[in-house]
């Protein structure tokens, strides 16, 4: 019972991180330049933490929900609007 509420919990969380992404840069591009393909890499990245939750009883929830959200940080570093703003804060 309490693998099934960490998996649930932690597939909550995996939702509610890519929702946040997705209204994040939503609200900065528009219909015009959103990255769907760093939506889906979000998407297949948090499919697999779940996926991996729920196979090792050994994996901590706080490690996967840490791993996670670095790697949300990791994508969101890697889209158009936030390169643009690190470009123009180097120049």
């Amino acid at each position: 019972m309490k693998k099934m509420i960490q998996t649930t919990l932690l597939a909550a969380f995996v939702i509610l991180t890519t929702a946040s992404f997705s209204y994040a840069q939503f609200s900065v591009t528009g219909n015009n330049g959103f990255p769907f393909f760093h939506l889906g890499c979000l998407i297949i990245g948090g499919l697999i933490i779940v996926s991996l939750k729920r196979k090792y009883t050994r994996l901590y929830m706080s490690e996967a929900i840490g791993s996670f959200a670095l790697y949300t940080v990791l994508v969101a570093l890697f889209t158009a609007p936030v390169v643009d703003a690190l470009k123009t804060l180097i120049n």
